[in-house]
């Protein structure tokens, strides 16, 4: 059969996986998308094989939530494993292949879930843990957020997606009408996407003109971006993948026609702050990754047949678009993305790489890729899959030094009022009261070739920078304060 080509036992396969979406707290919902993926690999036993168990860490106060999903499928014999926020999904992926392949592990599971919707209801409480403790905790390098960026404020995402996608309008020529329209344009196409979702926890179609208009149940939120623009999740939803050996796979019964080969699992390490990349609207470290992961499949990403990219905002999607080379016109998801199918805190790649796996068991001749993005495009990841192997090794690597030496960096004026005088706008957005522009928040070239943050709450210019170009305009700053 074309699922059991004469490769290393040694090599791993994903063999499961499964959703869960119900009103129970997010450890019980891991739990109950583990017992579907389990499932799905048609071999109910394979439950206690299970040696490794990896969780991203949410939104809940679990210490130990894999222990807890261990305990609930009866996993007796699983290590667990916590990683901190600020590691990119594709990751745990990664190491559990890597763990596989060294003969660390023979069957591992990498599970996440939020339940926020859930948590805002009467009496929610969480399963209490205590004095639990995981057997490894994956920490992350570095802070989540840089020094200035939590001096300036700048912590919600929302902000400095929206800055982002301005940059790229920009970069491009656009005005900001024809701007706003392009982007209300994608999201109406993921929206179709999820009308037909099954899994979409907000499949209610909306027309490119809703999406648009500010209103109080479609909120702005920075410009250009309301509500339905940015991910939603206050969603239960959880995924599980279950990976096994090819050797384990065979011995504990697995059918061939169920396994799905990882072709390439790369990450980038290094990380830039928005503030501190020379060019706001691109991702070096992306199109690195894009071009490895075309090599080792041998054509560009776009002719892959099933894609699934990080849609947390839409400029995630359209600088993906172009660092991969994508259609810019076209729509790659199969969910709908994280406004419609849903957004849950730090899993939607596992509900990506879910939905994914899917669709490609259903297309046996297709590749399936899935990306994911980790801050505020700073840690990427891709995925690329297939049900059936090509025969070449699977490229698991870390590509931090080649990203490094392909993104152009410039120095930051760490803190808050740090400079003053002269200098231009690079990128900007503008924050709201209701309806209203209120606050406008621009990163700017200065005078001595530094980049800065600054601010101003005048209330007519965030009305003006609305409605008509800003980046580019010569202004003064004075101890971060923006005047014009």
């Amino acid at each position: 059969m074309a699922n059991k080509p004469s490769l290393d036992p040694r090599t791993p396969v994903l063999v499961g996986a499964g959703t869960a979406s119900a009103d129970v707290e997010s450890a019980e919902l891991m739990a109950l998308a583990l017992e579907a993926a389990v499932a799905d690999t048609g071999v109910p036993p394979i439950r206690s094989a299970i040696d490794r168990i990896a969780v991203p860490q949410g939104s809940w106060s679990y210490p130990d939530p894999a222990r807890l999903v261990a305990e609930r499928v009866g996993a007796t014999k699983a290590r667990t494993h916590l990683t901190e926020l600020g590691i990119p999904q594709q990751v745990l992926i990664n190491q559990a292949l890597s763990a596989i392949r060294a003969g660390a592990s023979e069957v591992a599971v990498v599970v996440g879930g939020e339940a926020r919707r859930w948590a805002r209801g009467a009496g929610a409480m969480e399963t209490a843990q205590p004095g639990a403790r995981p057997d490894v905790i994956h920490r992350r390098p570095g802070p989540l957020l840089e020094p200035v960026e939590q001096a300036h404020r700048l912590w919600d995402p929302v902000q400095q997606y929206a800055m982002i996608d301005n940059a790229l309008r920009h970069a491009e020529g656009k005005s900001v009408a024809a701007h706003r329209g392009e982007i209300a344009d994608l999201w109406a196409r993921f929206n179709q996407v999820a009308t037909t979702y099954e899994g979409a926890a907000f499949p209610a179609p909306l027309s490119p003109r809703e999406i648009d208009t500010p209103s109080p149940p479609n909120r702005p939120l920075a410009f250009p971006y309301n509500k339905w623009h940015s991910t939603q999740w206050t969603v239960d939803q959880a995924a599980a993948l279950v990976f096994c050996s090819i050797g384990a796979a065979t011995r504990l019964g697995v059918d061939g026609e169920r396994w799905v080969h990882p072709l390439a699992g790369l990450h980038s390490s290094h990380a830039v702050s928005l503030l501190g990349r020379r060019q706001p609207h691109a991702w070096p470290a992306m199109e690195v990754l894009g071009t490895a992961a075309a090599a080792r499949i041998g054509r560009s990403l776009g002719a892959a047949e099933i894609i699934e990219v990080y849609s947390c905002f839409p400029a995630a999607v359209r600088v993906q678009q172009r660092a991969l080379a994508l259609d810019v016109d076209g729509t790659p998801t199969i969910t709908g993305g994280m406004a419609f199918a849903g957004g849950p805190f730090n899993n939607f790649v596992l509900q990506a790489t879910a939905a994914v796996v899917a669709a490609a068991r259903a297309r046996p001749g297709a590749l399936g890729v899935v990306t994911t993005v980790s801050g505020l495009l700073t840690k990427p990841g891709i995925g690329v899959w297939s049900v059936r192997s090509d025969g070449q090794p699977l490229l698991l690597a870390d590509l931090a030094d080649a990203a490094r030496a392909n993104t152009e960096v410039v120095d930051v004026v760490e803190t808050l009022g740090g400079y003053g005088g002269k200098a231009t706008v690079v990128t900007y957005t503008a924050t709201f009261d209701g309806l209203e522009p209120l606050r406008t928040v621009a990163l700017c070239d200065t005078g001595d070739g530094r980049r800065c943050v600054a601010l101003s709450d005048d209330h007519g210019l965030a009305a003006q920078v609305v409605a008509e170009e800003f980046i580019g305009c010569p202004v003064m700053v004075d101890r971060g304060t923006l005047r014009v």
